[in-house]
């Protein structure tokens, strides 16, 4: 298992990336509000443990996200880390709409509410929205962006939006152009028509879902695009898994909670925390360079550290195996494709 501060290479480039990374949504005020202290106590909890790689959006709490991430790394040179944001959405005055709204119509980000985000994949928007958060997080370059979720935007997004992203590539303003999404099936679309370096890809590689796996995984694999993942825990049903617990954001299923205590009990029965084994069990797929980990204090961040470090016996996933909770054919920690 390889150590949080070990680096992958992003696809083709000569960046690289942590194999631990930090996600910068829950500082945007994902659903309750983050005090400044507490921002800043994840961000240098996670600088201090060797964290390099720090992804933020300019939805995640309509810019403030960008902002703090950005206040903390103006205080290390530009070399020492890597950064990336996503384009799509622009910040502007306005209200709310549907989606930017939880089935309660509560705002998803509780900051700034006077802003709202515009979808906006055109090649003039793309370039607006990175000049916007390059002067929000206060530096002079971004390494990595990605579309952000274009579910209902293909042909917009892999037309303007690539071409705008080629264009920042090309000119040495960005190293590496990505997608973000929590599907695989559109990512794998991306991939026939442009050249992308890497993908963001959200709770579709997990313990408890693997549909990421193999189509996805293994036709990133052969054409040396990297993989960053994110929502390892599911939004909540791999860290808790009880009634009233999330999945992929919104209310999950009796089904889903039973496997995930399921994977739960076995976890026990070989003395592993389950947390622990959601944060590992990706990174046995090659095509995996990094875990992107969401906090929102030094504590939160500090428990996954430690997690992603907890040995893990061989025989839990030889159990998860057996039980059929997973698929024979996907990787697991120690044991190669």
């Amino acid at each position: 298992m390889p150590k949080a501060t070990d680096l992958a290479r992003i696809g083709s480039t000569k960046l690289k990336v942590t194999r631990l990374s930090f996600g910068g949504a829950p500082i945007g005020n994902l659903n309750r509000i983050v005090e400044e202290s507490e921002a800043n106590g994840a961000l240098q909890a996670a600088w201090e443990a060797g964290v390099r790689y720090f992804d933020t959006a300019p939805y995640y709490g309509y810019g403030l996200s960008e902002k703090r991430i950005g206040r903390m790394l103006t205080e290390h040179e530009r070399h020492e880390y890597v950064l990336s944001t996503k384009v799509g959405r622009l910040i502007r005055p306005g209200a709310h709409t549907e989606g930017e709204l939880d089935k309660h119509g509560k705002p998803y980000y509780l900051a700034n509410p006077e802003m709202s985000c515009v979808f906006d994949y055109g090649y003039d928007g793309v370039m607006r929205s990175y000049e916007e958060s390059l002067k929000r997080m206060g530096v002079n370059s971004i390494d990595i962006l990605h579309i952000h979720d274009p579910d209902d935007h293909f042909e917009w997004a892999s037309d303007e939006a690539y071409k705008a992203l080629d264009q920042l590539r090309r000119e040495g303003s960005i190293k590496a152009v990505s997608a973000g999404m929590n599907q695989w099936e559109m990512l794998s679309r991306f991939m026939d028509l442009c050249d992308f370096d890497c993908f963001l890809l959200a709770g579709r590689y997990s313990l408890i879902d693997q549909s990421g796996f193999p189509e996805f995984l293994q036709k990133c694999l052969e054409r040396n695009i990297s993989v960053i993942l994110g929502g390892v825990f599911n939004s909540g049903l791999l860290a808790d898994p009880k009634p009233g617990i999330t999945y992929n954001y919104t209310d999950a299923s009796s089904e889903l909670i039973d496997k995930a205590v399921r994977i739960s009990r076995i976890c026990e029965r070989h003395g592993t925390p389950l947390k622990a084994a959601a944060l590992q069990f990706p990174l046995a797929h090659p095509a995996i360079a990094t875990v992107l980990t969401g906090v929102r204090s030094a504590a939160e961040f500090l428990e996954n550290e430690r997690l992603f470090h907890f040995p893990i016996p061989n025989d839990l996933w030889a159990e998860l195996k057996a039980e059929r909770l997973l698929s024979e054919a996907v990787p697991v920690p120690g044991k190669e494709i």
